[in-house]
């Protein structure tokens, strides 16, 4: 069970037992007796127990076929795990979700949270799941990748209904930074105000004066001294004496004369442009489907193969403590 894999490395206390069988002295079982014993009264033998070592190049053997064997339990997979429910954690407690998973005759399946990169983790982590076992995907929405999925397990994807048109979806917290004189800074935070009501307030602008890794923009509108070397962020807003754009590598810097504007088309065209530049592209999406299995067996990975040289290993390992125990008794 790949979960479970570290904990053979706690096992490691087995090797003191060899230890401890190798150093007790052996009992002997043959005992002579003197023709003059029979004028001595009878009594019981007694044995002294030494510690000592005894048989090292067996000993060392049986060490290591041990170790060799924890050390293959622990990189040992197996699949353990049956049906599968992947859901979106915005949707478990919905009744869309719990109709899926009913008509998929999947009740009794287990429940996992849905990763981010979807197929690209199944076919890297579905070896820890048996043959058999199949995949219900409950999301509500899934971007096709750019090659269809290829797994060794059934997968059912299902998606949920669009939300209403009525139901507004929260605006989105993008963070700026504005370092700018004590006068002119009610102008800057009037300017994101209005572009907080722009596009339908589906943004929300969140002003501070430091960066961090969330960071948008950066207003630098300051004359008197440089920014710090160490602020970064995908766009810069300058005080310049022209007007245009020039990379570097604190970020994309966009300069202009005069800042905060005041003209409301420059404003609205400043604008147009930020978000342009910054939009997101959108991933295509992927439609509902089943796929069925497309491999006989799950890709190889680190974790789903155990190293061939370990088996080999503890087999001549084996045979050599077998051929020194039978030298011994001989």
């Amino acid at each position: 069970m790949t979960s479970m894999q570290p904990l053979w490395w706690f096992a490691l206390p087995v090797l003191l037992l060899p230890l401890w069988w190798h150093m007790r002295k052996r009992e002997r079982t043959r005992t002579d007796l003197l023709a003059t014993a029979r004028f001595l009264p009878a009594a019981a033998p007694q044995q002294q127990r030494v510690l000592r070592w005894t048989e090292v190049p067996l000993l060392l053997v049986r060490l290591a076929l041990l170790a060799v064997l924890i050390a293959w339990m622990a990189v040992l997979a197996m699949p353990w795990k049956g049906d599968t429910v992947f859901i979106d954690p915005s949707l478990v407690s919905s009744p869309w979700a719990a109709q899926q998973v009913q008509s998929a005759a999947m009740s009794g399946a287990a429940r996992a949270p849905l990763p981010a990169d979807l197929w690209n983790w199944l076919a890297r982590n579905e070896h820890e799941w048996r043959p058999e076992a199949r995949f219900l995907i409950l999301a509500p929405r899934a971007a096709m990748p750019a090659l269809p999925p290829r797994l060794a397990h059934a997968a059912d994807l299902r998606l949920a209904p669009p939300v209403a048109a009525g139901t507004p979806a929260p605006p989105r917290e993008r963070h700026v930074v504005v370092a700018a004189p004590a006068e002119r800074l009610p102008h800057w935070q009037a300017l994101f105000a209005a572009f907080d009501t722009a596009a339908d307030g589906a943004s929300r602008y969140m002003i501070s004066d430091t960066p961090t890794a969330a960071t948008e923009l950066i207003v630098w509108d300051r004359t008197d001294k440089e920014p710090p070397a160490a602020w970064t962020a995908r766009l810069w807003w300058r005080t310049a004496s022209t007007t245009g754009q020039t990379p570097s590598a604190q970020g994309l810097t966009w300069t202009a004369p005069q800042w905060p504007l005041q003209d409301v088309d420059a404003a609205r065209a400043l604008y147009e442009r930020w978000q342009a530049a910054t939009a997101q592209p959108a991933p295509y999406p992927m439609p509902a489907q089943t796929l069925a299995a497309g491999r006989k067996v799950p890709l190889a990975t680190p974790l789903g193969r155990s190293p061939e040289w370990l088996a080999l290993a503890m087999l001549a390992l084996f045979a050599l403590e077998r051929i020194l125990t039978h030298a011994r008794r001989r």
